[in-house]
């Protein structure tokens, strides 16, 4: 039997491990997920553990992801365009992790927890954002495979792709947070709902899948709070985005909305992010105020029909959708022919778990395909006179 030696690295790592669980008991608020909370299909083995807790792991893996390197390539609304000052996905996920963290400090919630939700949420997006994830989704039905939604997507990634298909066993609760997340929905209440397991999840993703519109509540206060800052962290700085390119002036903002929330990202933020600390603070549920609320609704459909519907930023819609429809076709023929030199078999599909290739049919093979890609690299599939032109 090996004697006990407190002095060695791995036992104080352990016993200061120990500590900070214990000190979560002391520190988070009763309605905070603690980190020995935590569960995971799999074990953890130690050796790779070691002394991170649980949700420190999950941001950990989710950071050093494969996947995570390429949101610096993944559009979040403004796509083609020539402006280093424009968001991009990575961007915004640093961003909905900074706010919620915030957010979390302030009601004594699990800070590592929210960090994992928060760089997770958006690794399923393809390539030219919600447009792309409409072309890419189009398809999927044709295939007879379902919708395609980018939260479902980033649960495939983060559980069944990443590591050539074994996935990174991630903890319920964070895969729970990025699949609950729906930044669009419009809430002005949240409360979570704790009595869930991996089956529910399952059955929320099938359900999900089936019906686009089904609106899910994370099992989480932590999974509440990034919900609310995936929205508080996009729609003042995609207003900011849409000023910088000429598609409106901050004028243009209804006064309705500017005299509440104000009319810069700065001070939209901010007075978004107070509102839900003042409102949840002694509650298990995250809230904005009814004022509030009514006002970030505003703004949403300001935003949606003056930005995410303007036809400026729509000139190459048609081009995108002809190229999402060709790829597709294109890859699923060489992978049901088994056209070794495609790029599929050389590049995605090299070593390639077995597992995954059991699993999978040649559709959801090419839906995951084209979903990891960024967007330079899915233009780069196609031939220069077919890509479209990048917008000055």
């Amino acid at each position: 039997m090996e004697k006990f030696d407190p002095f060695t690295p791995k036992t104080v790592l352990n016993l200061l491990k120990t500590a900070l669980n214990d000190r979560e008991k002391k520190i988070l608020s009763p309605s905070a997920t603690i980190s020995e909370a935590g569960i995971r299909r799999r074990p953890v083995d130690d050796t790779t553990a070691g002394y991170r807790q649980a949700f420190s792991l999950d941001a950990d893996r989710i950071l050093h992801s494969r996947a995570y390197a390429r949101y610096i390539d993944k559009t979040q609304v403004f796509y083609l365009i020539q402006n280093d000052h424009i968001t991009h996905r990575v961007l915004h996920v640093q961003l909905v992790s900074k706010i919620a963290r915030t957010i979390g400090r302030f009601l004594m919630l699990n800070e590592d927890l929210i960090e994992a939700i928060a760089l997770g949420h958006d690794i399923g997006h393809t390539p030219f954002g919600h447009e792309g994830e409409k072309y890419l989704s189009g398809l999927c039905q044709k295939a007879g495979i379902g919708n395609f939604l980018h939260n479902i997507q980033s649960i495939q990634f983060l559980d069944h792709l990443e590591r050539k298909g074994l996935g990174w066993n991630l903890c319920l609760q964070t895969l729970d947070g990025i699949l609950c997340h729906d930044g669009e929905i419009h809430n002005q209440l949240l409360e979570p709902q704790p009595e869930k397991d991996f089956l529910t999840l399952e059955k929320e993703i099938a359900e999900k899948r089936e019906d686009p519109a089904r609106s899910l509540i994370p099992m989480t206060t932590e999974g509440c709070v990034v919900r609310m800052a995936d929205t508080i962290s996009y729609i003042g700085r995609d207003l900011e985005d849409a000023i910088r390119l000429g598609l409106l002036n901050r004028r243009d903002i209804p006064l309705s909305i500017s005299q509440v929330l104000g009319n810069t990202n700065g001070t939209i933020v901010y007075r978004l992010v107070t509102d839900v600390i003042k409102n949840s603070s002694e509650n298990r549920f995250v809230a904005f105020s009814p004022e509030i609320s009514d006002a970030l609704k505003a703004l949403k459909a300001f935003n949606l029909e003056r930005i995410y519907l303007n036809p400026k930023i729509k000139v190459h819609s048609k081009t995108i959708e002809k190229l999402f429809t060709i790829l597709f076709e294109t890859r699923l023929e060489e992978l049901k022919s088994k056209k070794r030199i495609s790029d599929i078999f050389s590049r995605y599909l090299a070593d390639m778990s077995d597992t995954y290739l059991a699993e999978h049919s040649p559709s959801e093979i090419v839906r995951d395909y084209i979903a990891g890609m960024t967007d330079r690299y899915f233009l780069k599939q196609f031939p220069e006179h077919l890509r479209p032109d990048v917008l000055s």
